[in-house]
């Protein structure tokens, strides 16, 4: 069997991205142990940077 499309198709079995129970997203891995979106798992901290604008919009500070 090659490497190929065919074999990429048999990984969608188990969801890699479950709801985060800190911000509701779609965006906490399972495998890592975290969420891509706000940190949890990995800092008490919610994640946000300097460059990014979600945040920011989020908190109506644009």
């Amino acid at each position: 069997m090659g490497s190929g499309t065919a074999p990429k198709g048999r990984r969608n079995h188990t969801p890699t991205h479950i709801k985060c129970r800190r911000c509701g997203k779609r965006s906490y891995n399972i495998k890592k142990g975290y969420c891509a979106s706000c940190g949890f798992g990995r800092s008490r901290r919610m994640r946000k940077y300097s460059w990014s604008h979600k945040w920011k919009k989020k908190r109506n500070l644009l």
